[in-house]
């Protein structure tokens, strides 16, 4: 006789019903990016709308910034850490292989024996997170996950190189998830393009790095190999980003049934000013719709960007609670995921 299954008992639906974030002390203007490379401040603006970005310090670690911006998420829900079911980290800055950062972070916030996990999907980690953390609620595996997209690329930036230099900024932004009676997080159109992989990579492998071998290794203008960075070809990128997810987007809104000038707020990842004015462009968006520039005076925060500028935008009073946003995470894979969310 064949065992029957009891099926999943989740919540019909889920929703974001708490933000948190966490942004280092260090302010870096462009100048002292400018100590490295050949260039102007007006040229980093013009290219990317970059002013100024957040660095972290040597007591701002991955952890660190992930739990300040956790205990912010989980006080505006209105929650305990002991509520906390799950814990999903989305980062490619942790640089431990094993074990995973959200197992640490759980612990220290007193989540209690939370499911916990990390996962690196680049500047769409923290979609790809929310998506996860929404799955776990509707299938009831969870009643309440604190998703984090955190970052220290400033460890991962090579500071000599003209085209990335400017771009990389150090951050956490932190949600948590709950059970809703109505429709708060829509499908999510998400995917990836691996044939583009190499458009966004990083410069040595680890074990290629492990070598020390400056013969076949990059190094500085002292001779000394340098350490594993992020390397990308900015023009295929900007290219893939204005014309394929401006689609991406389309598809997630036409997935929530919510048409552009029913949007209240546009929470793209941000990578570029440009791309997200050429996004709004191609989406056709109305002037009533908040969108989030964070980029200006945070950089390329990768995951944790989306998070970090929903706080922003919800602390500036742009965007209110209960407003409908899309957000879009797009980056090295290169893979993408959007969806539309009610939020916090």
């Amino acid at each position: 006789m064949t065992a029957k299954i009891s099926p999943s008992k989740g919540a019909p639906y889920a929703r974001i019903v708490g933000v948190g974030g966490y942004r280092p002390v260090r302010v870096v203007p462009n100048e002292v990016i400018l100590e490295h490379i050949d260039s102007s401040d007006e040229w980093i603006r013009s290219r990317s709308g970059i002013a100024s970005r957040h660095w972290a310090g040597p007591d701002e670690t991955v952890a660190e910034m992930s739990i300040e911006a956790a205990g912010k998420a989980i006080a505006d829900a209105g929650l305990d850490a002991a509520d906390i079911d799950a814990v999903v980290v989305a980062t490619v800055s942790h640089f431990k292989q094993t074990p995973a950062i959200a197992t640490e972070i759980a612990h220290r916030i007193g989540a209690g024996k939370p499911a916990a996990f990390d996962i690196s999907a680049g500047c769409a980690g923290f979609t790809y997170g929310l998506t996860l953390g929404k799955g776990m609620i509707t299938d009831g595996s969870a009643r309440h996950v604190l998703v984090i997209g955190v970052e220290r690329l400033s460890d991962l930036t090579d500071k000599e190189d003209r085209a990335t230099a400017f771009l990389f900024g150090d951050g956490a932004g932190a949600v948590v998830l709950g059970p809703a009676k109505e429709p708060a997080i829509g499908p999510t159109v998400w995917g990836s393009e691996g044939d583009k992989a190499g458009t966004i990579t990083q410069t040595v492998a680890w074990d290629a790095f492990r070598s020390g071998d400056s013969s076949q290794l990059p190094v500085d203008t002292r001779g000394e190999v340098k350490f594993p960075a992020i390397t990308q070809e900015g023009q295929a990128v900007f290219r893939w980003a204005v014309y394929e997810m401006a689609r991406v987007a389309q598809e997630a809104l036409d997935a929530a049934g919510v048409a552009a000038e029913d949007l209240d707020a546009f929470i793209p990842h941000q990578a570029n000013m440009r791309i997200i004015d050429s996004m709004i462009k191609a989406l056709k968006l109305p002037e009533h719709v908040a969108v989030a520039r964070d980029i200006e005076t945070t950089g390329n925060t990768s995951a944790a960007s989306i998070p970090l500028a929903m706080e922003r935008l919800l602390a500036s009073g742009a965007a209110k609670s209960g407003d409908t946003a899309l957000i879009i995470g797009f980056g090295a894979g290169l893979v993408y995921a959007a969806t539309v969310v009610t939020l916090p």
